[in-house]
């Protein structure tokens, strides 16, 4: 059944990538048509996001952010498909970097270094990245549950020496890189929430005290990897720019959990200059109201 679906979609997904941009984001505003006034995707999540961290907007302007993101979250769908068919040439127009100089400099002093961002912006798109470094890029995600699409998104990384992983797999990896001398770079998305089991701090994160992950700071100081923030800028329909910015050039030297707690502040700052370009769909602060005693 996995083939099938397969050999079914990818025809389409492939022939939608082949659309110029003009047309792809003409098709995505009717695809935002169908997910938030048809099919009302998640709507009732977003809103209650919103409502829950921006006490003081107005219904109005909840509305007004519900819709923009909507269309956002639309357009970010369509240029994960583009990505299928999309140049070299055409992504760095797009998809720009401001000062990967810090990267590259970090890079010449023989360091590794871990990328941490949000679900903002964009983050299909960071791969291109790879283009400017030397050495090898890997990010950590989420297998998909068929195994051929899960095969094609590596497939599409992969052209730009960009390699994804499981978190099961990040240790064994880096930790091999690591002791044969191998410079490499891993990106966390790292703004979701854990399981509320697996817990171990917890954080206000737009006012609201919630767990976080701390997996990428407690890698970085086992493996003794910077620890950088990058922060996406959209400019305009299908145009970002992304400017990094050191959170712990040597993380050992941080208390636990410092470094989490900073890249939680940084994230906050994208959200509040504009909110519309945040996953708003994902419950985030579903765990408010069960905060140990301790964190209290």
């Amino acid at each position: 059944m996995q083939f099938l679906a397969y050999i079914l979609i990818y025809p389409f997904l492939w022939f939608i990538s082949m659309f110029p941009f003009r047309l792809l984001y003409a098709f995505s505003d009717g695809v935002y048509i169908l997910i938030y006034y048809i099919i009302g995707y998640r709507r009732k999540v977003v809103k209650e996001n919103l409502n829950l961290v921006f006490p003081e907007k107005s219904e109005q302007e909840i509305n007004r952010i519900t819709k923009a993101f909507y269309h956002h979250f639309c357009d970010m769908m369509l240029e994960a498909i583009k990505s299928l068919t999309i140049s070299e040439r055409e992504m760095k127009k797009r998809f720009t970097f401001s000062n990967v100089e810090l990267l590259q400099n970090i890079e010449n002093d023989n360091k590794n270094f871990a990328l941490m961002c949000a679900h903002y912006g964009s983050w299909e798109w960071i791969f291109i990245l790879q283009s400017y470094m030397k050495n090898k890029g890997y990010a950590v995600y989420k297998r998909l549950g068929n195994k051929y699409f899960d095969r094609l998104t590596k497939r599409v990384r992969a052209k730009y020496n960009s390699y994804l992983i499981t978190t099961k797999e990040t240790v064994p990896v880096l930790m091999k890189a690591k002791v044969n001398g191998n410079l490499v770079s891993c990106g966390f998305v790292s703004d979701q929430s854990p399981k509320i089991k697996n817990a171990v701090h917890w954080q206000e994160f737009m006012g609201i005290k919630v767990p976080v992950i701390i997996g990428t700071e407690v890698l970085a100081k086992k493996l003794d990897m910077a620890v950088v923030f990058f922060r996406v800028k959209r400019l305009k329909r299908g145009y970002y720019e992304t400017t990094f910015e050191t959170i712990a050039m040597n993380p050992k030297e941080f208390k636990n959990f410092k470094i989490t707690d900073a890249f939680l502040k940084l994230v906050e700052k994208q959200i509040y200059e504009a909110p519309e370009y945040y996953l708003w769909t994902h419950k985030r602060w579903k765990h408010r109201d069960k905060v140990p005693e301790k964190f209290q």
